[in-house]
């Protein structure tokens, strides 16, 4: 009986980290969930810029999936995730080191 519940809380814990990390969520990521769905990626590119200098950010993409922002180096990555059955596409930024 112990073994079954301790089986169950790793599986959980799994999961979640596993969840955790496709979503992006990791200190010193950047998530953005636009509000529009991009084909073209030179639209997506020009929609993340636009949407990271509305929130007072200094932007520059540098090429090949990267950015450059206030100063750090960023690799984005494009996941698309059904929130509630809608398909939604989600932009995250990950920190390079």
């Amino acid at each position: 009986m112990f073994f079954h519940f301790l089986l169950v809380i790793i599986m959980f814990t799994g999961a979640f980290c596993l969840f955790n990390w496709l979503m992006g969520y990791k200190k010193g990521n950047i998530i953005i969930d636009l509000d529009d769905r991009y084909i073209q990626y030179s639209e997506y590119v020009t929609a993340i810029q636009k949407k990271l200098e509305s929130e007072g950010r200094d932007v520059t993409y540098l090429g090949d999936r990267r950015f450059s922002i206030d100063g750090k180096n960023y690799m984005f990555i494009e996941r698309n995730v059904s929130m509630g059955g809608v398909p939604m596409q989600r932009t995250i930024l990950k920190l390079e080191k």
